[in-house]
């Protein structure tokens, strides 16, 4: 088992996950999973409908927990915001409130510069059967909305808690769009892709490949281009070889004429054609 004190190393500055009255435990437990998975552990629970604690928060939250044990219980939101400095509510209906329209991107990236202020930011998210109401929205400061599907808006309680808390790991998690697993290997090297394209082009030429000559060096010059855009390892390189020097070795095999022999795959020994395959005998005269 994991050890309790590890778990809960996330970050202690992140924002507070406020779930207001929310009906299902097992919607409570998925949040405080999404929420472990992204480095958060602060969450408070206004409310909730079947009472804390919830067993079936528990068992849903599949490891997490203990961002359960540590949640706080408030009957109320005015009692679950008192220490908080900045308030922010999820909702994708429009309120007829005057108040600043974010992102997700934009919430969680003003809620880091506050944060480094030394201030408190929580986030709000209402109940699953119609959200937060508006006298809920009226206490925050600002309103986040998903860009979701306008004919289809509502959002699952834990997804929406997800996404707020996707967008704060990843705003503060150094990590490259992307990356190149090599699997044990390197890149091959720029000497290395010459000589596989040496060795390519020679079997190529054996074959007849560059014709007309009139076109073959930008026939090779696009074979090179391939090789150095394909971000070929070392590896790719040997089995490329390999593969080449295999086809050059069957070659003689593979040249002879169908009607003078074939070959056993398992002994490569010339066979006598078939009857079938024999030219018919001309009449000699």
């Amino acid at each position: 088992m994991p050890d309790r004190d590890a778990i809960l190393d996330g970050d202690p500055d992140g924002p507070l996950m406020v779930l207001v009255r929310p009906q299902m435990g097992e919607n409570i437990g998925a949040a405080a999973r999404a929420m472990l998975n992204f480095g958060l552990t602060g969450m408070r629970v206004v409310a909730p409908r079947d009472g804390w604690p919830n067993p079936r928060a528990v068992a849903t939250a599949s490891g997490a927990s203990a961002v359960l044990d540590r949640a706080g219980r408030f009957d109320d939101l005015p009692a679950a915001l008192a220490d908080c400095d900045y308030v922010m509510a999820t909702t994708a209906r429009g309120r007829d409130l005057t108040k600043p329209v974010l992102t997700p991107e934009r919430a969680m990236e003003h809620a880091r510069a506050l944060m480094g202020q030394g201030k408190r930011v929580a986030v709000l998210f209402g109940p699953e059967r119609a959200g937060l109401e508006n006298d809920d929205v009226a206490r925050a400061n600002a309103i986040v909305t998903v860009p979701v599907n306008p004919a289809f808006y509502s959002l699952n309680l834990a997804q929406c808690v997800l996404l707020l808390a996707y967008e704060w790991q990843r705003q503060t998690t150094d990590m490259a769009p992307e990356v190149l697993s090599l699997a044990g290997t390197d890149l091959a090297s720029a000497v290395e892709l010459d000589r596989l394209g040496d060795h390519v082009e020679d079997r190529l030429d054996a074959a007849g490949f560059f014709f007309p000559a009139a076109k073959a060096p930008g026939m090779r010059r696009n074979l090179r281009n391939m090789w150095s855009r394909l971000r070929l390892t070392r590896a790719d390189v040997q089995t490329l070889h390999g593969m080449l020097r295999k086809l050059a070795r069957a070659a003689p095999h593979a040249a002879a004429p169908p009607s003078r022999a074939r070959v056993d795959p398992d002994h490569q020994d010339p066979m006598p054609a078939p009857s079938h395959a024999r030219p018919p005998a001309k009449d000699i005269r």
